[in-house]
């Protein structure tokens, strides 16, 4: 069973979960590379989750702590927060760094669901 993130809409993962919810997932999937020391990463967090619930059923949005999962951070190369990657197929196919204004984020990520 999913994990859901504090909010109810945006789906947790650790580096443990990460192949099953992420990299299998049958829909493109954005990943919040955060921590809870950065603050650009607190501001966008109800933005995610505003959008999540816009895209269910059609995209997954889930977040992990960086600090408590390193592997997963490491293996995507993630060296600035907050870092959204979007994975299709277990492949990553875009990527935000940083906080952005919500509408960025829903232009950035309704991209990913064509195809």
């Amino acid at each position: 069973m999913l994990e859901t993130a504090p909010g109810g809409s945006l789906t947790a993962v650790t580096d443990d979960t990460f192949a099953t919810v992420v990299l299998a997932a049958d829909r493109p999937v954005v990943v919040d590379f955060w921590a809870d020391w950065c603050p650009p990463c607190r501001a966008i967090s109800r933005s995610l989750a505003e959008l999540a619930e816009e895209f269910a059923g059609r995209l997954l949005v889930a977040t992990i702590d960086t600090d408590a999962n390193p592997t997963a951070t490491r293996t995507y190369g993630v060296m600035s927060l907050p870092t959204l990657l979007v994975f299709r197929h277990g492949q990553v196919v875009g990527s935000i760094v940083g906080s952005r204004p919500k509408h960025h984020l829903r232009q950035g990520l309704a991209r990913h669901l064509a195809g």
